[in-house]
């Protein structure tokens, strides 16, 4: 008897990913260091019709599915994509099975854009292929465009982590690329992340970052301060120099708490302040903030976590 053939079709996983350094920067053009992170991930799916969270996902597919024809029909969708093949997946009850926790700062939506660009994309830039630079930077504007469905306004480089699965470096707009980070060390330091237990909501809190924009003040302090030390902690971290490091990012959290106060939860302003007081560690924004996870900076982790008892963190990387 024969073996018999089965047609099966193997769905890819996109994970979620980090940004370490370039929150709100990035939009100014000043550096960025973004990371894929693996304990969370997405892909698309077929069955769980009974489910609530299947249904709701395919729902909004269906809804994603009419802006991008939407794009398509004024000319204004940036990579052919097959609408024809992804509307009738969606009818049939596709849906994003993910473990990414929404409003979270670890790329959601970033995950969804590139399943859909691999899913879909008509001429396909394989990641598995080597990328030129031109390459990734034609998938960052396009999939900023896409993504801007969700957040009015985007980047494009969550989705360009989350599909690329490699560290991407962002010196400004039009130099994107991919890069090596060091490995990770059996040490105490560590950067985590600290769960705010609350959602944050992107598109509010851009909005409010570009109406400060238009202070002179506030933009003078992003421009000069906040550029400069996100880019010394940025090539400090790849450089592997930990007292640099930990310098840039004291003057860092200090800045991001005295101007951005509204991206974090007020209950954790403490929290913020207490670590800036102790040096035992320094916080920062991951992602939009407003909610979701607080990035953790701390060259001795024990200790960090004895003076933030009770808060629930998550090591992702040690020095």
């Amino acid at each position: 008897m024969g073996l018999r053939q089965f047609s099966m079709i193997k769905e890819a996983l996109f994970h979620s990913k980090i940004l370490l350094f370039g929150e709100y920067g990035i939009i100014q053009d000043s550096m960025g260091l973004s990371i894929p992170y693996k304990a969370y991930m997405g892909e698309l799916k077929y069955g769980d019709k009974d489910s609530l969270v299947a249904q709701q996902s395919n729902g909004n597919l269906v809804k994603f599915h009419h802006h991008l024809q939407a794009l398509e029909n004024s000319n204004e969708l940036p990579v052919p994509l097959d609408l024809v093949r992804f509307g009738k997946d969606v009818k049939d009850g596709m849906h994003f099975d993910s473990t990414i926790p929404q409003g979270y700062g670890v790329g959601s939506s970033g995950a969804l854009v590139a399943a859909i660009y691999d899913k879909y994309a008509v001429e396909k830039l394989d990641p598995n292929n080597s990328l030129s630079s031109e390459d990734i930077l034609k998938l960052k504007t396009a999939f900023g465009i896409i993504e801007s469905y969700f957040h009015g306004k985007s980047s494009g480089v969550d989705p360009l982590i989350c599909y690329l699965k490699l560290p991407v470096l962002i010196k400004s707009k039009s130099d994107v690329n991919t890069i090596g980070i060091p490995a990770e060390k059996e040490g105490i330091g560590a950067i985590f992340l600290m769960n705010t237990g609350t959602t944050g909501e992107t598109q509010g809190m851009v909005n409010i970052f570009m109406e400060r924009m238009k202070q002179e003040g506030f933009r003078n302090m992003i421009k000069k301060d906040f550029k400069k030390y996100n880019d010394q902690c940025i090539s400090a971290f790849l450089e592997g120099e930990t007292q640099p490091l930990f310098d840039s990012l004291k003057h860092l959290s200090s800045l991001v708490l005295q101007n951005f106060k509204p991206m974090i939860p007020s209950n954790f302003q403490q929290y913020w302040e207490d670590g800036l007081t102790s040096n035992a560690y320094y916080l920062k924004l991951c992602g939009s903030g407003g909610g979701g996870f607080i990035l953790g900076f701390t060259r001795d982790f024990p200790k960090a976590q004895k003076m933030l008892q009770g808060q629930k963190l998550e090591v992702i990387y040690k020095f």
